[in-house]
């Protein structure tokens, strides 16, 4: 009929979390909610240089249009970093430069899902994922998460189901619930994938976000034919860039391309030569170190606060890095129900059953340790705990 919206928007919704983020403008809000990195380490001055060296040594070539890739020494970059740090061996040429990594999500569901097809999630998963598969029509699929990764019998029957198309997955600080994926789990979880054909998407914000324990090979490298690895710069320099990259082989870049090239012919060209100056003038991994010092001090704070003022029916996951604590509380009580008390108190978080496409985790919630100072943590674990016990005694 003429005049109604196209049906893949009948169910579409808006970001719970953006929504309690409208919430969480206030200033005497403490905010554990929103997936934000730290603003007091970005990198502000030498973002500036790099933009003035631009500007001052290319600016007309720096301000017109691109070829869709991206800026070939940035992905060259990328590259020799997988290279260094994970021993992956990717060509420049299967990067493709993206606005964030919520756009590589878009642009590999475009490409992969017809309506009806089956997308595989971890229980709970990314909103961000979720919404961004829904407007593609698929049916989900869940399984469940454990402390070492994915259940690999779960993994097995979903992925053998006719419809299997896609498996989603953040092997690294798991968002939202921080676990990360041990090398056994990712090994047998490709195996499985490649046994049945099953793209997946492996979504990788976090990886350089590690403060404790070793790090993990990817997902990818035990099978790259039909991987989709995802990462981004908004973690690490800066989100309001919006740079993010998919890695892909060849026949699959090909149609990423075409799916990239109708959505906006290229990603902003001058950040990527902006971003890439700063990448050349400075020491990316002496900034990531500054980061993440400071992140584990928050985490560590945070879980004292949660061993020190939770009863002890209140569970919790212990990342080893990345920016979110997993809670679940006990079955009687509803984190949403929490969540209307806390805001009385001025402290927010998100409550864990958006994460969930069945309905489910109605007692569980996300708080994110990475933007909040740790005098803003003490107190606001504080006032999350006394509406704790002020809501149901506990």
């Amino acid at each position: 009929m003429k005049g109604q919206f196209a049906g893949r928007m009948a169910k579409a919704q808006k970001s719970f979390i953006r929504e309690i983020l409208s919430v969480a403008q206030d200033p005497d809000i403490i905010s554990f909610a929103g997936g934000l990195p730290n603003p007091a380490y970005f990198p502000v001055e030498p973002l500036r240089a790099a933009a003035d060296k631009v500007l001052a040594s290319d600016g007309r070539n720096a301000l017109q249009y691109a070829p869709t890739l991206g800026y070939h020494p940035l992905r060259e970059f990328i590259a020799r970093r997988y290279a260094h740090k994970t021993g992956l061996q990717i060509d420049p040429d299967e990067i493709l430069i993206t606005n964030g990594s919520q756009q590589g999500l878009d642009l590999v569901a475009k490409i992969l899902l017809d309506p009806g097809d089956e997308v595989i999630l971890e229980a709970p998963s990314y909103l961000g994922g979720i919404q961004a598969f829904s407007l593609y029509q698929p049916h989900f699929q869940t399984v469940a998460l454990h402390e070492d990764g994915v259940d690999l019998d779960q993994l097995a029957a979903a992925a053998a189901r006719e419809q299997a198309k896609l498996f989603y997955a953040l092997p690294n600080f798991q968002n939202p619930s921080g676990i990360t994926y041990a090398t056994a789990v990712r090994e047998a979880s490709a195996r499985i994938l490649h046994e049945n054909q099953v793209f997946f998407i492996e979504d990788d914000p976090y990886r350089e976000l590690r403060f404790l324990g070793e790090d993990q090979p990817p997902l990818s490298s035990f099978g790259r034919e039909r991987a989709f690895l995802l990462g981004s710069f908004s973690k690490i320099v800066a989100p309001a860039l919006r740079m993010g990259w998919i890695v892909a082989t060849p026949p699959n870049m090909d149609k990423l391309i075409i799916a990239k090239q109708a959505a906006d012919l290229h990603s902003n060209y001058v950040s990527q030569r902006i971003l890439y100056q700063f990448l050349l003038d400075n020491d990316l991994d002496a900034h990531i170190a500054g980061i993440t010092a400071v992140y584990r001090r928050q985490r560590e704070l945070m879980v004292a606060m949660l061993e020190e003022c939770f009863p002890p029916e209140v569970s919790f996951t212990l990342p080893e890095g990345g920016m979110f604590l997993w809670v679940r509380l006990p079955e009687s009580v509803s984190s949403m129900d929490l969540f209307n008390e806390a805001v009385k108190a001025n402290v927010v978080f998100v409550p864990g059953h958006p994460f969930y496409v069945d309905g489910s985790g109605q007692n569980t919630l996300r708080l994110n340790f990475s933007n909040t100072d740790e005098a803003h943590i003490e107190t606001g674990m504080t006032r999350l705990a006394q509406a704790l016990k002020k809501l149901y005694g506990v």
